[in-house]
């Protein structure tokens, strides 16, 4: 009988990259005592505070926290406010709130119930300050800081947003001191290649958190990895098998290109496999209640890693068989939009019988389609090992 695996990498995959300018400007406002809920909004807002290396620090904390747990150098809002220092993924994890005297969430209530009270002439503006953090913790907008490893731990970050489109330069905010010594911001021209050089922090939302991460499923379940390796979803009952035994694994991973603007965070490379593997129906009653399963996981690739090849070592399929005749693959850049579907069809063979078995597999519709194909058994078998190109993707898989 036949039978069908479906793989699928879709990856929210970025660019960017120009040279930077100055040029002056006046102190970034907004009208009224609060500011707006938007990216500039919110960006203007954090410029205008007077940021300490602590500030700096907690935040380096909450992107590497992120990053460790196999997602961007992110710091959402939402931990900011609720949970300083927590990264994304940390959710019930201890947090570093403790060490920070005066956490980021405190300076920004702190200046705001200060530009309350001085616009509106009122005593108090705890009520308003407080609605505002509120709607901020769960608006989904995040501190995104590119190249963060790179801080010396002193120069104070220019902030700016995500534009929404896909340029390559935006306007940001630095914090410098005026002629008369006193503090004041000025707008520069933000390019990633400025994000290179020095600390930029960009106010964007968040899109990866509601994803598992690879490094996230690893820690959930004990039973993955073994050895010196770290596989995903390894097989116990392997060695108990015959010495035709395969494993088909997802090597290693390297971005070649990158497809949108850099101020959208680094690749989110989804990884869904499909299959009809383990097929027994016997009779056609059995085929119908035949139901295929799809399992997937994220990979993250920071825009420092773009150009490099980086292992995973992850299990695609545990029981690579003969049997297993064809696979489909689809490479897709996540740009979000209305939910679709791609139905694949597989044929499977019931006493000398051809039934048919549609798989349909959820991808967003602005997603732009990288690669789309089948490839066989055989294909597998001759490249394991080699490096495939498919788009701006290079993936080695192999046969274990």
């Amino acid at each position: 009988m036949k039978k069908f695996l479906l793989l699928i990498l879709s990856g929210a995959v970025l660019l960017g990259g120009a040279v930077s300018c100055e040029r002056p400007s006046v102190e970034p406002a907004w009208d009224g005592p609060i500011p707006p809920l938007t990216l500039r909004g919110v960006a203007e807002l954090f410029s205008s505070l007077p940021l300490s290396s602590d500030h700096v620090r907690e935040v380096k904390d909450a992107v590497c926290a992120s990053a460790a747990n196999g997602y961007d150098e992110e710091y959402m809002m939402r931990d900011l406010i609720g949970s300083p220092g927590a990264g994304v993924g940390s959710d019930g994890a201890p947090t570093r709130a403790d060490s920070y005297a005066y956490p980021l969430r405190d300076l920004v209530r702190d200046c705001l119930s200060d530009r309350v009270r001085t616009r509106s002439g009122s005593g108090s503006g705890d009520a308003a300050v407080e609605a505002f953090l509120e709607a901020l913790s769960g608006s989904g907008m995040q501190l995104y800081w590119p190249y963060s490893e790179a801080w010396d731990g002193v120069t104070m970050p220019v902030i700016t947003f995500d534009p929404a489109s896909k340029a390559v330069a935006n306007v940001g905010y630095e914090r410098v001191t005026g002629p008369d010594g006193t503090p004041v911001v000025r707008e520069i021209t933000v390019t990633e290649d400025l994000a290179r050089r020095r600390p930029v922090w960009v106010v964007n939302v968040n899109d990866d958190s509601g994803y598992a991460s690879l490094e996230i499923l690893r820690r959930q379940d004990p039973d993955w990895g073994q050895g010196g390796r770290v596989i995903v979803g390894s097989d116990p009952g392997a060695a108990t098998r015959s010495e035709d035994f395969r494993t088909l694994v997802l090597k290693d991973l390297k971005m070649n290109d990158l497809y949108e603007s850099w101020f959208l965070g680094a690749a989110e490379v989804m990884v869904k496999c499909g299959s009809v593997q383990g097929f027994n129906a016997s009779t056609e009653a059995e085929l119908r209640l035949f139901q295929p399963t799809v399992t997937d996981f994220m990979i993250s690739v920071k825009r420092s890693q773009l150009g490099q090849t980086l292992p995973f070592d992850a299990i695609l399929i545990s029981d690579f068989q003969d049997e297993l005749e064809s696979f489909a693959l689809l490479l897709v850049e996540d740009d979000g939009g209305t939910r679709t579907s791609w139905k694949v069809d597989a044929t499977v063979k019931l006493q000398s019988k051809g039934y048919g078995v549609t798989l349909e597999i959820p991808y967003n519709q602005r997603d732009d389609i990288i690669w789309r194909g089948s490839l066989t058994n055989q294909y597998f078998r001759k490249y394991a090992g080699e490096v495939i190109h498919f788009g701006g993707v290079d993936v080695t898989f192999e046969l274990q």
